[in-house]
């Protein structure tokens, strides 16, 4: 039996929906579906039952109700006092966010939660001040009407004939952590409303015309029921995704975005679509070449439709080329949809010879798919082309070309015509002569124009009778009407073409842009590069100016401003922009210029991130011009690869860090084993002599009280080397040892060290050889002596008794050689290349059956390197073995 596979996007979400429900503030909305219904009183009423479980509750914002019921209600809380803003004006009241994170309550009531507040604010609407409360971790109880849902306001206003501008996307509503519907019959909605407790007398007559109908309450009321059931609807998908239950979706609808007035209509049907079918939503908008030819209006409102998309949950898509419907079909087929939603065409009715609109072309590229059609019942916005100025379709400069082309065949005409060559060849030059234009020129209107000058100079010149526009022979009827007709599509497709060019070249240069940017950022292994090199792209993608914030902890670094040649020096690191960075950097959301997020700033600023992880903060000034979708789409693709690359260097900190505690680990692991046993043995032997003293002191005779006395001094200097040198070597491999470096002697260094050997060193035959000219090394003395010291007594102990030890020093050209040999039994071959690594102890004994550490030698090993020097052992002629060690040699100082 085959199980059914979950679908992991979903599943993740709810994942993380669970794990960011534990720090973020609980929302309540308290729903209805019209004014009057008593959502306010209901929150008010909540709010003191909450108060009196001990919960700090504090009233933020609530509408200024004529309703003396509600208004008592507020008695007994505290309420935060608004925050006026002066617009055109008028004095304001709003909701004051910044008072309200600062005194950070448990519990907050903010009224009319669909609210768009004044320009000046820090967000657009007032639903985003209650997500950054939440997000600050507090809790919030808020109202809101049906009508204020952003998919169901085509509905709403399709039954009360009111299109509402305060809206709210579907979902924030969805996400709320509970709804509770606040309902009353609508005979007795419309009571209140006769008595004057929902608006004053004038409003009350108003809207009982207008509004309050039985017809209408009882339809809102029915989809406000409806709403809230999907809502539920909603809730048990989720609990069974995250109880792993069977899950799967096969629909995948795709919506058409336009700059018509009605495609926001359209988006809101495709997204309740969506929600019936619970399938994935994508928002595709097809860019051709008369994309750029849009006015400022058309542009706005193309941005606003993809705003509403987006909120209403869509995947933004982009696609280029001149067929639409091959485009949409294309994209459809590659991506899985299933269902098309696009908008009824404006075009006229159809002819016998007119051609198919949009609808029927995309049905005929895409017939196995459901595509539905959307009709555009209000009238009132339909869609207008903007009006075609001269001035801009032939500038002057293609005015020119155009003349010089028309010349230029002219004279070739009358070549062609005083070699008497037939008429036919020369309207082929005026056809080839309508192509260059069309190739030369910058707006198709050039084409147009020209093929339609080509027929009238062709009849001025060449058609008789000559230099008139008069023409004796009818035929010339059917010349002139093919010529026309064969030059203007010539040259119809010739600008095609070469603004199918452009378009093919921009389109490559972006996606060069964003794969150049992969592999820069492959190569980088240092975050101060991964951001310069993203900003080089950046500005090679956008062409202005940005500044990026690096992550520095858990705030932001001082920025770092990239611009681009010749631009205008204005300040982009203000304090206001550094706020809004801020801003960004906690809520890890887009804010700044073109959003509804502190929009006064500069820059429109967007975090680079890596799902919730944040690694920085970018903002690309905006100089009134917003980016366009998919400028938007690659520049969220590089930051992502920069968020990457950053996370890849972390995680090789993170590693290289793993690595580092793990050796470290090892090294205190080795430490730990062979000091539990080569500590107990000199302290249970000096413990013994000592024990031995005490009880039998009185008859001990003199050799053998010192012989015990000589055993304890003995095992105690070999104590007392073991923990100098481990001090030594931790204090070496730390990098707390400075060099104190001086002119030094070498043979008082070796005399010196002599003095500090193991008292057994007698029992050998040790010979000091040096050459007769002073030999000066510039070397920390002390540390050097530490060598000598270990070098001599490594020998003294590997060697049986009577062994001879030579030490010789000497120079070669700028170094220092001295060397420490014996002629014991020597190191063999295979242990040489391990004899300086810390802990090798080789398999070598030592006459008093004592275990070496082995920290000796690598502890000459480091401090010989940190001189800059080298140590090597080799084997000793005839029999033996010899140390061998470099110091840099020194010049005697003279002081005047």
């Amino acid at each position: 039996m085959e199980i059914a596979r979950q679908d992991p996007d979903q599943l993740l979400r709810a994942i993380r929906n669970d794990i960011s429900s534990g720090s973020r503030g609980k929302l309540k909305i308290f729903f209805g579906y019209a004014a009057g219904v008593g959502k306010t009183y209901a929150m008010l009423q909540a709010a003191h039952q909450a108060k009196e479980r001990g919960l700090d509750i504090v009233a933020g914002y609530i509408e200024p109700h004529a309703r003396p019921q509600t208004t008592a209600l507020l008695s007994g809380l505290e309420q935060l006092p608004v925050k006026e803003i002066s617009y055109n004006g008028i004095t304001l009241r709003e909701f004051d966010i910044d008072a309200a994170l600062k005194r950070k309550p448990q519990l907050i009531l903010v009224d009319e939660f669909a609210h768009t507040n004044a320009e000046g604010s820090r967000h657009a609407k007032r639903y985003q001040d209650v997500q950054e409360l939440l997000k600050a971790g507090i809790n919030v109880y808020t109202t809101v009407n049906v009508q204020h849902i952003e998919s169901l306001n085509d509905t709403v206003a399709a039954i009360t004939g009111i299109m509402v501008r305060e809206r709210i996307p579907d979902s924030v509503f969805d996400e709320a952590d509970q709804v509770e519907l606040v309902d009353i019959e609508p005979a007795e909605l419309l009571e209140r409303l006769a008595s004057g407790n929902v608006y004053r007398e004038e409003q009350a007559e108003r809207a009982a015309v207008n509004f309050f109908t039985v017809e209408n309450l009882t339809a809102l009321r029915e989809i406000a029921l409806r709403r809230c059931a999907d809502r539920v609807n909603l809730l048990t998908e989720s609990a069974r995704i995250q109880s792993r239950s069977d899950y799967h979706t096969d629909e995948h609808i795709l919506v058409c975005l336009s700059s018509s007035p009605s495609n926001a209509k359209i988006v809101r049907t495709a997204a309740r679509m969506v929600r019936a079918f619970r399938g994935a939503f994508t928002a595709l908008f097809v860019e051709t070449p008369d994309t750029a030819a849009m006015n400022q209006e058309d542009k706005k409102r193309l941005r606003e439709n993809m705003r509403l998309a987006r909120q209403l949950g869509a995947a933004i898509e982009t696609s280029y080329g001149e067929d639409v419907p091959y485009q949409i079909a294309e994209f459809a087929r590659l991506s899985g949809v299933s269902q098309i939603v696009i908008g009824r065409s404006t075009a006229a009715k159809k002819s016998v010879f007119s051609r198919p609109n949009l609808t029927d072309r995309l049905i005929a590229a895409a017939p196995n798919l459901d595509i539905h059609v959307i009709p555009d019942v209000n009238n009132s916005e339909k869609y207008r082309f903007p009006k075609l100025k001269l001035s801009k379709a032939m500038p002057v400069r293609d005015i020119a070309k155009s003349i010089l082309v028309l010349l230029a065949a002219t004279l070739i005409g009358y070549v062609f015509y005083s070699l008497r060559f037939t008429e036919a060849n020369i309207v082929a030059v005026y056809i080839f002569g309508v192509l260059i234009t069309s190739i030369i020129t910058t707006n198709r209107f050039c084409g147009l124009v020209t093929s339609f000058v080509s027929v009238l100079v062709f009849n001025f010149f060449f058609t008789v009778p000559r230099f008139t526009f008069h023409f004796n022979d009818s035929n010339y009827i059917v010349t002139f009407v093919i010529m026309f007709m064969v030059a203007f599509l010539t040259g119809s497709l010739a600008t095609k073409l070469k603004e199918n060019a452009k378009q093919s070249a921009h389109a490559a240069y972006r996606t060069k842009i964003l794969f150049e940017t992969n592999q820069l950022l492959q190569k980088e292994t240092d975050e101060q590069a991964v951001l310069s090199a993203t900003a080089g792209q950046l500005i090679k993608l956008l062409k202005r100016d940005l500044v990026i914030y690096p992550l520095e902890g858990s705030s932001l670094a001082e920025p770092r401003v990239y611009r681009v040649p010749d631009s205008d020096l204005y300040d982009l690191v203000s304090e206001n922009e550094k706020a809004v960075a801020s801003w960004v950097l906690k809520n890890n959301k887009h804010a700044g210029a073109t959003t509804d997020t502190l929009s006064s700033a500069k820059c429109l600023y967007l975090s680079i991130r890596v799902n919730h992880q944040v690694y920085g903060v970018v903002g690309i000034a905006m100089n009134e011009i917003p980016l366009d979708s998919f400028e938007n789409s690659v520049l969220l693709s590089i930051l992502g690869e920069c968020a990457l690359a950053l996370e890849n260097i972390k995680n090789v900190k993170e590693k290289e860090d793993a690595a580092i505690l793990a050796k470290n680990e090892q090294l205190r692991a080795n430490l730990l084993r062979a000091i539990s046993h080569d500590l107990r043995t000199p302290l249970t032997s000096i413990s013994g002599s000592a024990s031995n003293l005490l009880a039998n002191y009185q008859k001990m005779d003199d050799t053998h009280r010192v012989q015990s006395l000589t055993d304890i001094y003995d095992d105690s200097m070999w104590l007392i080397n073991l923990v100098e040198n481990l001090l030594a070597m931790t204090r070496i491999e730390g990098g707390q040892v400075r060099l104190t470096q001086s002119v030094e002697l070498m043979d008082e260094v070796i005399a010196e060290a002599l003095r500090h050997i193991n008292r057994k060193s007698k029992e050998h035959s040790i010979h000091v050889s040096s050459s007769q000219e002073l030999l000066l090394a510039r070397i920390d003395a002390k540390l050097i002596v530490q060598v000598l010291i270990n070098l001599i007594d490594n020998a003294v102990k590997y060697t049986p008794a009577g062994s001879a030890i030579e030490i010789c020093a000497s120079q070669k050209d700028k170094w220092i050689v001295v060397s420490v040999s014996d002629n014991g039994p020597g190191i063999p071959a295979e242990q040489k290349p391990y004899i300086f690594d810390m802990f090798y102890s080789g398999a070598n004994t030592i006459a008093d059956s004592r275990r070496s550490l082995g920290l000796g030698l690598s502890l000459c090993k480091s401090i010989v390197t940190a001189h800059g020097g080298m140590i090597s052992v080799a084997d000793n002629q005839p029999e033996g073995t010899v140390f061998t060690f470099t110091l840099p040699a020194g010049e005697v100082e003279l002081h005047e």
